[in-house]
């Protein structure tokens, strides 16, 4: 195998999103506190985005093994 082709990472997206999801959670409510809709909506996306990546770095590689 190539040096270069060795120290490509593989699949680093799920990990992003895991990333993301937990930034959009934890952080998004306390920027925007006098908006409730908006911190409600990041609560949910930062929850589905987090589930998500988590489901495809974890459980989907679990499952194929």
């Amino acid at each position: 195998m190539p040096h270069n082709e060795h120290n490509k990472t593989k699949g680093g997206g799920s990990f992003t999103m895991i990333i993301i999801g937990a930034m959009l959670l934890i952080l998004a409510p306390n920027i925007y506190p006098d908006y409730r809709e908006l911190g409600t909506i990041s609560l949910i996306g930062g929850i589905l985005i987090g589930g998500i990546g988590f489901y495809i770095k974890f459980v989907r590689t679990r499952v194929k093994n």
